[in-house]
């Protein structure tokens, strides 16, 4: 028989239960899950009323009661049921796992409600009390194992509408395992725990109340300040300390003999020294903090806002503001602040003002390299807080700050700007608006988009370097451009030089030379222009040139090298438009490659082909030839040469380049050991080219005439 507090214990559960059945059905009827917690809430009150009835009257019976037990953990697993349905999204897996719940829960209140049901109307003993108590102790686990389905399925901005009821509801099954456990296990129920039974449930009752009322417009929450949680928390460290003390001093005194008596006050005075030392310790309890400012609270920060909100910052890819300056209203920003100032390495290992923000700096802003700041921050990664700095130095064990940032005024933080783990920068961030308190998290939100930011800045610098290199690289592609036009200069010059004391008598070698001074003169002078002029476009000057005639005036220039070129057949008279001198140039120097590519006894030749529209010039050769890689990857590239240090490596490319311009086009086909051949097509100047050519050139006519025809 078990005592009148029981009575007061169960009676309490009745009444609470049924006023949260009353609050919840006038009120709150709309979803699922509120019918089903009235519905628990009714029958848990049923159930209470009956235990207490039992108690004072002895009625119901054992039977009676047993299966209004039962229907009492058949309510709280609906309820759980209903929570799964509408809090969770569905999907294959939680699908599953409901069913093997639902149909081991159902399962099971179906056996012993049948066991009870036919114990209750029959004196048939169908199962014994162990076996009873097992199936009590099922329904536990089965209602432990659904809410932890529950809270881990559910999306973490969901659980704040749960976690009360699942507090509440765990916490009643949870209870009842350990009652049933310690009932199977001693063989009845204690006393202990049948008393607090009821008190128990009673005291859950606000949670589902304040469950149900968080799910409407004004929800009800609880919240303890971070002050409150580290003082409770540091007063409940304290007294498990002592109670620490207080098991080790009686073991020391058991243990200690004779000595026993003075080891014990040994011990307690050593140990409480220690603990006042902890609870004094500014570090330990910085520490302790933010221990419990990462487990126990929300975050200061909406961290998607601030990313997003950097993101556009950032993505801004034009030069107003400069991106230092950007940089610095970001980093600023996060504190409060619109001023700051930054640091980045720059030659000689010493770091540069690149930018400030409504900040005065000195006139001296250079930070050495080998600055006691610069070696701080190499080795740790702190942020410095110039205010705390001031009030106490050895804080920061006595750190010298540079002038550059001491002399400045209304300073307050000196980030540092990591490119990997190497120091890339500093960033200064002035005096907030207002106080702000840092903690934990602003610094770490500080370093995360610190390090970020440096990125950028790392990125724009090598931008910036690769722009220049870029800007010398297309010098020295122009001096190489010149340089080779030079060269085929000099050799023109070269020649005439060589043959005047020869043919300096000769009226036709003076006449030529007259010539070639003249073009070398022209081509001196495009080059100055083009050197004063870099980025005006070339013109193309064209005018109507007699193909056939040229290729045949190049070939008898180059017979004077082996193997001489020759033209195969009776080419047709092809009329194009180009500038002659550079034509020749072009084609010239495509002769004079398969030259150097064949042994004298080897062959060349140029063949002349007119199609609609345009005429083909082949130039073939039984050189040494050319890999499909050679020519589809370096032989129009300038400054890729098969020829060594003597070749520039831009003729090919020039040539190609100058026939793209007047509309043509250049085809190699090549193969190792057996030759090449450049197929040069280039546009007839104008339509039914041959048929006009034919008429123009009739041997009838005299040179005056057909100069006339032709212009």
């Amino acid at each position: 028989m078990f005592s009148n507090m029981d009575v007061l214990s169960y009676s309490l559960a009745a009444i609470t239960f049924g006023l949260l059945a009353i609050l919840v059905a006038a009120r709150y009827l709309r979803r699922g899950v509120d019918r089903a917690l009235a519905l628990a809430s009714t029958v848990t009150a049923v159930w209470a009323c009956s235990l207490v009835s039992q108690s004072i009257w002895g009625y119901p019976g054992f039977n009676l009661r047993y299966l209004i037990e039962l229907l009492r953990d058949a309510a709280w697993i609906y309820l759980l049921f209903a929570l799964l349905k509408d809090g969770l999204r569905e999907n294959k897996l939680t699908g599953k796992v409901k069913q093997i719940l639902g149909a081991s829960a159902g399962v099971l209140l179906l056996v012993l409600l049948g066991i009870g049901l036919i114990e209750n109307f029959t004196d048939m003993a169908m199962a014994s009390g162990k076996i009873k108590l097992l199936g009590q102790i099922g329904l536990s686990l089965l209602g432990l194992s659904l809410i932890e389905q529950i809270w881990r399925n559910s999306p973490s901005f969901g659980r704040s509408s749960i976690k009360y009821m699942c507090i509440g509801a765990g916490t009643i099954f949870a209870f009842d395992f350990f009652m049933y456990s310690d009932a199977l296990l001693f063989g009845h129920v204690a006393e202990s725990f049948w008393n607090a039974r009821g008190f128990v449930n009673a005291l859950l009752t606000p949670l589902f109340a304040v469950n149900v009322i968080n799910t409407r417009r004004q929800p009800v929450d609880f919240h303890l300040s971070r002050s409150a949680v580290f003082h409770g928390g540091t007063l409940i460290f304290a007294g498990g300390y002592l109670l620490f003390l207080a098991l080790g001093g009686y073991y020391v005194r058991t243990l200690g003999g004779q000595w026993g008596d003075a080891l014990q006050v040994l011990f307690f005075t050593i140990s409480l020294v220690f603990l006042t030392t902890l609870l004094l310790s500014r570090r330990i309890r910085s520490k302790l903090m933010v221990l419990i400012s990462q487990n126990f609270f929300d975050y200061k920060y909406d961290y998607r806002e601030e990313w997003l909100k950097m993101t556009r910052e950032l993505a801004d890819l034009s030069d107003d503001p400069p991106l230092p300056q950007r940089v610095i209203r970001i980093l600023a920003g996060l504190v409060e602040s619109n001023a700051g100032a930054i640091w980045l390495i720059g030659e000689q290992d010493a770091y540069v003002l690149k930018a400030s923000v409504n900040l005065s700096t000195p006139k001296y802003t250079m930070i050495e390299g080998n600055s006691e700041l610069v070696r701080f921050f190499r080795d740790r990664e702190w942020i410095v807080d110039l205010h705390e700095y001031k009030a106490d130095p050895v804080s920061y064990n006595l750190l010298e700050i540079p002038d550059a940032i001491a002399k400045t005024p209304d300073c307050w933080l000196i980030i540092p700007l990591y490119l990997g783990n190497e120091l890339y920068g500093m960033a200064l961030v002035g005096n907030p608006y207002a106080r702000v308190e840092l903690n934990w998290e602003n610094f770490d939100l500080i370093k995360v988009v610190a390090r970020q930011t440096c990125n950028l800045l790392a990125q724009a610098d090598a931008q910036y370097r690769l722009s220049r290199a870029m800007q010398f690289e297309a010098v020295s592609k122009a001096s190489s451009f010149m340089v080779h036009d030079l060269k085929t200069v000099i050799a023109q010059l070269s020649l005439l030089v060589k043959n005047a004391p020869k043919h300096r008598n000769n009226p036709a070698f003076i006449d030529d030379m007259i010539n070639t001074t003249e073009h070398a003169v022209r081509k001196m002078s495009n080059l100055v222009d083009h050197i004063r002029k870099p980025h005006t476009e070339e013109k193309v000057n064209l005018e109507p040139i007699n193909l056939t005639h040229l290729v045949q005036h190049l070939v008898t220039h180059y017979q004077h090298r082996t193997p001489a070129p020759h033209v195969v057949g009776s080419p047709p008279e092809a009329i194009i438009k180009a500038d002659t001198e550079h034509l020749r140039s072009v084609l010239g120097h495509l002769i004079q490659n398969a030259q150097d590519a064949t042994p004298q006894t080897g062959e060349i030749t140029l063949t002349i082909k007119t199609s609609k529209g345009s005429v083909v010039l082949f130039i073939q050769d039984t050189g040494s030839g050319m890999t499909e890689e050679f020519i589809s990857d370096q032989l129009f590239k300038p400054f890729e040469s098969t020829k060594g240090l003597t070749g520039m490596g831009i003729g090919a490319y020039q040539a190609r380049e100058y026939i793209r311009k007047i509309g043509g086009s250049i085809d190699v086909t090549s193969e190792p050991g057996v030759g090449s051949c450049f197929s040069v097509r280039i546009p007839l100047a104008f339509e039914k080219a041959v048929q006009l050519t034919e008429q123009t050139y009739r041997p009838d006519h005299d040179a005056d005439h057909s100069k006339e025809s032709v212009n």
